[in-house]
């Protein structure tokens, strides 16, 4: 049965995934921050073995790795573990704490998550011409600028670039590495601004006129992942309902 370890596999977009993936017959290994549900196994059907921790932590990293180790090898990573800000403050107030925070679970935990996974991918035999795949989730605040949340878009961008980073270094060990970026969806993250963006969606921002689900983010990542796609790596797959258009 084939491994993928996926990040924040308990809400929104990391949990539509894990379902997916389960769903197409994969053993889901999967971080998480919250305190494992009573109802786990049977909402995954006993395909996800779940720790709890935090991906910035280079032990909660380390214990990952190893949790996916133990059931063989790993055959992709989906990482979608991200925060904003707790509060959205303007660039000008933006505090270090902030960015800190938003930094170290974006974006360094990306990369060393990455890192580690990689290290054991390189060593995978080649199926289907492959070794392995890897997914980052990235946003359309990789490149859209919002200055009430500037670390974030910071967080973001530099996903995009882990991305293209690790393409490139993987390339000639047969991995592909894309990423997704998400833009309005529907999650635990946009609650808060939900009436800012519904009226955003009805004034005409998306071509496509609909708040995106994490179902739509699951299933752009399984297309990069799931192995229909071994030619591509370093490709962003925006999953925004047309927000990248930008239409007159």
């Amino acid at each position: 049965m084939k491994q993928v370890i996926i990040t924040g596999c308990l809400g929104g977009i990391g949990r539509a995934t894990a379902l997916l993936f389960v769903e197409k017959g994969w053993q889901v290994i999967g971080l998480g921050t919250r305190e494992a549900p009573d109802d786990l196994d049977r909402t995954f059907g006993g395909r996800l073995r779940y720790l709890r921790g935090n991906i910035a932590d280079a032990g909660t990293r380390e214990a990952l790795v190893a949790l996916a180790l133990e059931g063989g090898r790993i055959d992709a990573l989906v990482n979608v573990a991200g925060v904003a800000p707790t509060v959205r403050a303007d660039l000008l107030d933006m505090t270090e704490e902030s960015y800190d925070r938003v930094m170290d679970i974006n974006t360094k935990g990306t990369l060393f998550l990455t890192q580690a996974v990689a290290r054991h991918m390189i060593t995978n035999p080649i199926e289907n011409g492959v070794r392995g795949a890897i997914c980052n989730t990235s946003s359309l605040s990789a490149y859209t600028s919002s200055t009430s949340r500037g670390e974030y878009c910071i967080s973001k961008a530099g996903v995009s670039m882990i991305t293209a980073l690790f393409a490139d270094r993987l390339a000639e060990y047969a991995i592909p590495v894309n990423e997704v970026r998400p833009g309005i969806i529907m999650t635990g993250m946009t609650e808060a601004v939900k009436g800012k963006y519904d009226a955003l969606i009805e004034g005409g921002l998306l071509p496509i006129k609909r708040w995106g689900q994490p179902e739509d983010v699951a299933a752009a990542i399984w297309a990069l992942v799931g192995g229909a796609l071994p030619y591509v790596t370093g490709q962003s797959l925006d999953v925004d309902g047309g927000f990248h258009l930008r239409r007159l």
